[in-house]
Parts: C-alpha cells; sequence; structure tokens
C-alpha cells in the first residue's frame, strides 16, 4: 500500500469479530462447523466412558442414554441395542473368535455375517467398524475393548462418519453403483486407520455386481475393509464367500431372551409376568429384535404399575392357550375325536388360528418325542406342561410319534391352501385320532409273522364314544389275527362244513373273499381238509386258491381246495334266492293276504321281513317277574 495514501474508514474501526478475543464463544453451543467438529470447547470424547449399567441389570446389557425431556420415544429395540462386544447375547464363539483375532493381528480383509432377522449382523457390523478404527489417548491400534469411546466411536454410531460407508444392496443392486463404490476404494481414509464398508443384504445385489466386486475383493488395498450381512447365504456365490472369513450368529436360546427382557422390564419400571416372558420369547424364534419390539408392544398392555399377566400377553400374540392345545393333543393321542373337536372348536372361538393350533400340535409333538427321549427337563416349558407331555411321550412309541409328526405336516400344509382352513383342520384332527393308536405297516408284519396280536400305538386306550377313536379300527385288527394268538391257538378252530368255512370268513372280515365264495362257489363235497365244489358262470379264476390260502392262514393246517366241472349243489347265493322266492309266494297264498291285496287294487308287496320273535319267560322267571 503507498505510504502517502490516507487510511481507510474500515481500517481505522474495531477489528473484526473473528480477531476479538472471546467472540467466538457467543456462537450456540449446538453449533457445528462446516467439518463437522463442535466449535464450542468440549471435553475429549476419547475419556467419556458408555453411559454405566446400573446395579440391578446384568452386565452384558448396556443402557442408552435417558432421552431429554420432550424428546421422542425411542423403542426398546434401539434403546438396548449393544454398545460393546460385550453386549452382544448368544453369539459368544463369535465374540471369542474376534477377540482372537485382534489379539493377534490376524485381522481379515473382509468378514460375512449371516443369521435370521434379528441376531445382531448389522450391530456386529457396526461394532467391527468401530473396533477397526478405534483410537483413544492412550490406544492407537485395533482393539475390540470398546467400553470407552474413542475419537471415532460416536460418529461411526450415528453412521455420519466420513470413512465409514453403509450401503443398502437391496436399494443399490446395479452393477454400475457397484463401479461407483469401488472406485473410491483406492483412496485412503480421510480421519480413520481403515475405510470400512457395510453393505447389508449382500444377497441382493445382482450377478454382474458381484463379479464387479470380486477382484477387489481378492486383492482389496491395505486400508479398505469389507463387512458384509445377509439372511440369505446361499444366494451369495461362493465365489464371494470364499474370499471372507464367515461368521454365523445363532439363534438367540428362549431362556437367554427370557433373561434378558426380565432385565429390560426392571430398567424400564415394568411388571410382565415370566409366563408372558416365556411366551414373546417363543414367538421370537430366536430373535432379540423381535423379542424387544414384543416387550415394547406388551408394555402398553396395561395401566403403569400394574403388571401384565401372561393371558393378556397370548392374546396380543393371537396364541392359542398352550395348555387347552396340549389338552387337545392328549384327545389326539387318545383317539378321541369327539373331544378332539369339540376342544377344536373351543380355540377356534376365542380367536385361534387353525393354522396356529395345528403348529401348536406339531410342537407338542416334537415336546413329547424329546421328552421321551432325554426327559421333560429338557423342553423349556412350565413343568406342569412339560409333564404331560412326558407323559404323552412315555405312552406312545417312538414311531407313532414320528408318523403323528409326519402327518400334522401334511395337515399343516392342507390347511394353509385349504378354502375353509377351520374345516381342513377338523379333518385332519379326525385322520390323527383314527391314526394314533393303529400299528405301522412294519410293525404289523412283524407281529403278523411272528403270530402276535398288532400292537397299538399308544398301548390300550379306551374306545371313544361314538366310535370317533381308532379302538374300533384296532379291535378289528386285533380280531383277524386272533386265531394266531397264544389264547385262541389255531388248532382250536374246527370247520365241520361249508356254513363254518363261511362264519370263519366273515369273522375274519374278508368281504371279497365271502361275497365271491357265496355267488360263485357250488358245493360238491366237504371233508376236513378238502373242498370241492362247482364254480359258477363268471366265477374268479383264482377263487380256490385264495380260499386254500386264507383258510391255512387261519387255521394252521393245510387245505385241498378243487373247482370241477359240474354236479355241484346250491351256491349260498342261489339258495338264499331259492328261499326268498318261496316265501314270498307262501305270503302271497296266505288267505288274509289276499284279501288285502283285494281290498286295495293295484298294491304289491314289495319286501319281506322276518319280524324277531318275542321271547317267553319260563314259568320260574315268570313268577319272579311277578
Amino acid at each position: 500500500m503507498p505510504a502517502d495514501r490516507p487510511p481507510l474508514a474500515d481500517e481505522t474501526e474495531e477489528p473484526p469479530p473473528w480477531d476479538v478475543p472471546g467472540a467466538a464463544e457467543e456462537r450456540d453451543d449446538q453449533t457445528f462447523s462446516m467439518f463437522g467438529e463442535e466449535t464450542a470447547p468440549q471435553t475429549p470424547v476419547a475419556q467419556t466412558p458408555i453411559a454405566p449399567t446400573p446395579a440391578s441389570l446384568p452386565a452384558s446389557l448396556a443402557l442408552a442414554p435417558d432421552p431429554a425431556p420432550g424428546a421422542a420415544y425411542q423403542v426398546l429395540a434401539r434403546k438396548y441395542r449393544p454398545r460393546t462386544f460385550e453386549d452382544l447375547i448368544g453369539q459368544e464363539a463369535m465374540v471369542r473368535t474376534l477377540k482372537n483375532a485382534f489379539a493377534s493381528g490376524r485381522i481379515a480383509h473382509a468378514f460375512m455375517l449371516t443369521g435370521v432377522r434379528g441376531v445382531g449382523k448389522t450391530t456386529t457390523a457396526r461394532l467391527l467398524a468401530r473396533a477397526l478404527n478405534y483410537e483413544s489417548d492412550s490406544v492407537h491400534q485395533p482393539s475390540v475393548d470398546l467400553s470407552v469411546e474413542g475419537r471415532h466411536c460416536r460418529a461411526i454410531i450415528e453412521g455420519r462418519h466420513i470413512d465409514v460407508l453403509e450401503m443398502d444392496a437391496a436399494s443399490r443392486t446395479k452393477v454400475d453403483e457397484m463401479r461407483e463404490l469401488l472406485d473410491s476404494v483406492r483412496y485412503s481414509p480421510v480421519e480413520a486407520r481403515y475405510k470400512v464398508y457395510v453393505i447389508d443384504e449382500v444377497h441382493m445385489l445382482s450377478t454382474a455386481a458381484f463379479n464387479a466386486l470380486l477382484k477387489t475383493l481378492e486383492e482389496p488395498p491395505p486400508h479398505a475393509k469389507f463387512i458384509f450381512a445377509t439372511t440369505e447365504i446361499r444366494k451369495v456365490p461362493v465365489t464371494i464367500l470364499s474370499r471372507c472369513q464367515r461368521f454365523d450368529l445363532r439363534r438367540v436360546e428362549p431362556q437367554v431372551l427370557v433373561r434378558n427382557l426380565e432385565a429390560i422390564c426392571q430398567a424400564e419400571g415394568a411388571l410382565v409376568d415370566e409366563e408372558g416372558l416365556i411366551l414373546i420369547a417363543r414367538a421370537a424364534e430366536g430373535s432379540v429384535r423381535d423379542a424387544q419390539s414384543l416387550l415394547d408392544q406388551a408394555m402398553v398392555q396395561a395401566e403403569r404399575g400394574q403388571t401384565v399377566n401372561a393371558a393378556v400377553i397370548r392374546d396380543m400374540l393371537g396364541l392359542a392357550d398352550r395348555a387347552q392345545t396340549i389338552a387337545l393333543f392328549e384327545q389326539v393321542m387318545h383317539g378321541d375325536a369327539a373331544g378332539a373337536l369339540h376342544g377344536f372348536r373351543t380355540l377356534h372361538g376365542f380367536g385361534a388360528d387353525p393354522a396356529v393350533v395345528l403348529l401348536d400340535l406339531l410342537e407338542h409333538a416334537h415336546g413329547a418325542s424329546v421328552a421321551k427321549a432325554i426327559g421333560p427337563d429338557a423342553l423349556t416349558l412350565p413343568s406342569d406342561q412339560a409333564a404331560r407331555l412326558a407323559a404323552v411321550g412315555a405312552s406312545a412309541s417312538a414311531g407313532t410319534l414320528a408318523r403323528l409328526w409326519q402327518m400334522l405336516l401334511k395337515a399343516y400344509e392342507e390347511c394353509r391352501r385349504a378354502p375353509d382352513p377351520a374345516a381342513a383342520c377338523e379333518m385332519a384332527l379326525i385322520r390323527l385320532c383314527y391314526a394314533a393308536d393303529l400299528p405301522g405297516p412294519e410293525e404289523a408284519l412283524k407281529a403278523l409273522q411272528a403270530g402276535e396280536p398288532l400292537p397299538g400305538g399308544g398301548g390300550a386306550r379306551p374306545p371313544a364314544p361314538g366310535g370317533g377313536g381308532s379302538g374300533g379300527a384296532t379291535a378289528m385288527a386285533r380280531a383277524l389275527a386272533q386265531p394266531r394268538s397264544a389264547t385262541e391257538p389255531a388248532a382250536q378252530i374246527v370247520l365241520q362244513s361249508m356254513d363254518d368255512v363261511m362264519r370263519l370268513i366273515d369273522a375274519r372280515r374278508d368281504i371279497t373273499l365271502k361275497l365271491d365264495l357265496a355267488k360263485f362257489a357250488r358245493p360238491i363235497s366237504f371233508r376236513p381238509g378238502a373242498i370241492t365244489f362247482e364254480p359258477a358262470p363268471g366265477a374268479p379264476g383264482n377263487l380256490a386258491q385264495r380260499l386254500a390260502v386264507r383258510l391255512k392262514e387261519w387255521t394252521g393246517q393245510p387245505w385241498l381246495v378243487a373247482a370241477e366241472g359240474g354236479g355241484g349243489g346250491e351256491s349260498l347265493y342261489e339258495r338264499e334266492q331259492r328261499e326268498r322266492l318261496a316265501a314270498r309266494r307262501q305270503i302271497e297264498a296266505d288267505p288274509f293276504v289276499q284279501s288285502v291285496m283285494q281290498a286295495f287294487p293295484g298294491a304289491e308287496i314289495v319286501a319281506v321281513r322276518q319280524l324277531p320273535t318275542p321271547q317267553t319267560l319260563e314259568p320260574d322267571a315268570a313268577e319272579n317277574e311277578d
């Protein structure tokens, strides 16, 4: 500036605000600069511990800070999201492997996390991103000890770190988007130690996108790490899987979920029945997020300070009463069709879904089988319900329970496809009741070959009233094997005439042989062990052979049955027809009948029935009756 130029007016006034000491403190404490750091003086983040866990909660449950007054409500699944690896419940094997890998410096460049929904895949991916980029005043290397927040932890948790990129593969499936992502891999991280790429639902990527990812995933730069999460591991190409370190996140056991839910209830000051928590844990099917979401819904089912009981939670979940479904399972195993139908209609009247009822029966069949093999202590049920299922399992054979399981699976599929699920469920229950006590094909064949009575599936059971159970079927099966039983050996059966043969066939319920023999067999001669008859026109060619096989099977003695050309008498059918015609003619010749026919012109005799003759009492019996 020239020396002779007079100073400007602005140069003689006060200096600008940024040169005045303390001027920056007039800004709002919540104001952020364009680079993301806070302008107001802050306490070093590296020394800020995570919100402590109250003494009443287990150490594995990390709590989020309480929201400010007037802030939006945060659901339990987000409020109690794990903040450290120790907070991950049910994944101890994966945490142990990661700790050993970080301690030895053997950190993979790509991780594949797989498991069902809600077991912690995305949470584990964020924890891995924090562990890879962990840095504090005293720690300058990757670490899985996240009990104290590092310099980058808060930004990674809030999803705003520049070097940690989270992408949903379901919304970015094209190869161009993958190429755009991979173009940035070559550049070094801006702030953190690694550039971490977290790709959720990676199985949704197209084939071209997977192919574009292959080369980079095989030889990535040293500053890049990839973390993939998926629920459909079978849809991920094996070429991708072979380049990743895979971790299968397990379903969380119901008892572990119950403990987690109890701790959350204690922290929230909510009162929920223990049986209700068990229902929630079972309905979650191993998903922590689902269990916490259901608990969030259950906590508002009662006023503050009141206990939410199991009945309210059961209605909320739309589940049938487990005690009633166990009673229904017991009725099915006893072959009580009438009781089973009545029980199902009661459940259906309370709003139970027929498909859910069949699922409960499937679960009870599984529980009875497990209790039979291991014991009732292996069931995650209340003691009384576990004892009832164990009793059913003890009274039924393993084959019967396995056959019941297969039939229930088929019934469940039929119920889902049927236009009327309730009717399909009732038909399935009827089938199950009839088949519950029947022996399997192998058991029946072995029993017949050994000359033993056919076994029942669940032991001796009284038949259901009205013929609804399988007792009639079992009794008929045992009657077929009666000649081979020990109480009535085959040698005691003596046949003296063709009528005795017909009565034996009728007792053994061989309807086809009875009809063929009555219609087409004209007896010629009969003696014990040998039968000769003339076949009527239209007789089956193997009638003599069938009769011989059956008689040998039922009596235990060989029989010679021959079908000759002629000379036979009347068959049973022809004799019955002749006797029926003779009786009709005799009735028509009766004077009283003739007078009736004349009194009613055009009347005809349609059928002739023999009325039972009333029994007359003996003199002594008549006196006693008087």
